[in-house]
């Protein structure tokens, strides 16, 4: 008798093809759904996450744009508003500040402003960050920005599983939701489960336990900051490492409950320091868990300079292992 093939429980995949696999999938389940931007269509994309798509599913529900941001993110926003279920595709985060106004005076306030009458179940993807040497006028960091503002919900998926799971869930809600995928991401890869499906969006999640200090952080800092608690596990120090994903609204409770254990905290952001989402972060945990802290909380933030060409340059403008390593261990009294 021939044996039966074993059972394959999980795919070999990148962050690319999770991301297209969750295009699809919305596509597929509801014929409101569409997605827009510039190259979408015939090219596959700027970061060829949408190769495929438009032999598949025609030029209706794949729409190659203009290359006007704000144009066509007004029009995402009308069709919202009409009962669609429009996908945005903005090239490059540095673009979507063509596409502030809509962003942020529209699709922010239009449900405040009718008085309830009207909302926007819109979903806009964009690629942000540094790394790959696209210069101080492409490899920005804006996804704190976004973050201040009411009305909108900002993820930023880390992982294989949310960059799949996180499109879906986004799309059954009400009011506009801004996805973050960092560039450095796209080429990831490792093993998603074949059923994955839809995943939370409102809380963090804790991705290494730990004892000793909280390493906080998201999107493409994940892996580093992972990296960095693998290097402080060697010297006896037991990091926990939370994936905040959702940047808007920010899961308090499981930061609180954290740092409250640990005793100590290190934010990781890729974005400028000042004004930054570790600067929010860490007054919310001065204004909730100060007494619990036993040492000043910690930030490794990008240099506060346009992200440089050069190579050695640009990487020694990011947050590295040797930066967060050091950060934790002036935490812990050990620099």
């Amino acid at each position: 008798m021939q044996q039966a093939a074993a059972r394959t429980d999980t795919v070999e995949t990148t962050y690319r093809e999770a991301v297209r696999a969750a295009l699809r999938d919305a596509l597929g389940r509801d014929n409101r759904v569409f997605l827009m931007g510039e190259d979408v269509g015939r090219y596959g994309g700027c970061y060829a996450v949408s190769h495929g798509l438009l032999a598949e599913f025609g030029p209706e529900r794949i729409r190659d744009t203009p290359l006007s941001e704000s144009g066509f993110t007004g029009a995402g926003i009308g069709a919202a508003m009409a009962g669609m279920r429009p996908i945005v595709e903005l090239m490059t985060v540095n673009f979507s500040l063509l596409a502030l106004d809509q962003i942020l005076n529209n699709a922010a306030t239009i449900r405040h402003m009718s008085g309830n009458q009207f909302g926007v179940p819109l979903v806009i993807r964009m690629a942000t960050g540094a790394g790959r040497q696209l210069a101080a006028q492409h490899s920005h960091s804006l996804e704190g920005w976004y973050a201040h503002i009411p009305g909108i919900k900002v993820l930023t998926p880390a992982t294989l599983e949310d960059a799949r799971g996180m499109l879906w869930t986004a799309l059954q809600e009400p009011d506009p939701v801004l996805i973050f995928e960092n560039v450095m991401l796209y080429n990831m890869s490792g093993n998603l489960a074949c059923d994955a499906g839809a995943v939370d969006i409102d809380k963090a999640a804790v991705r290494r336990k730990g004892r000793d200090i909280s390493l906080i952080t998201y999107g493409g800092s994940l892996w580093k900051t992972l990296e960095a608690a693998s290097v402080l596990a060697t010297e006896g120090i037991e990091a926990e490492v939370i994936d905040l994903r959702s940047l808007r609204p920010l899961d308090d409770a499981t930061i609180m409950t954290s740092v409250t254990r640990t005793r100590r905290a290190v934010i990781v952001d890729e974005g400028w320091r000042s004004g930054s989402l570790a600067a929010e972060i860490g007054m919310r945990i001065v204004e909730q868990a100060f007494w619990s802290l036993d040492a000043p909380i910690g930030r490794v933030c990008s240099e506060e300079v346009p992200i440089p060409y050069p190579r050695h340059l640009e990487m020694a403008a990011l947050p590295q292992l040797p930066k967060i390593v050091a950060a934790a261990k002036t935490a812990l009294g050990q620099a």
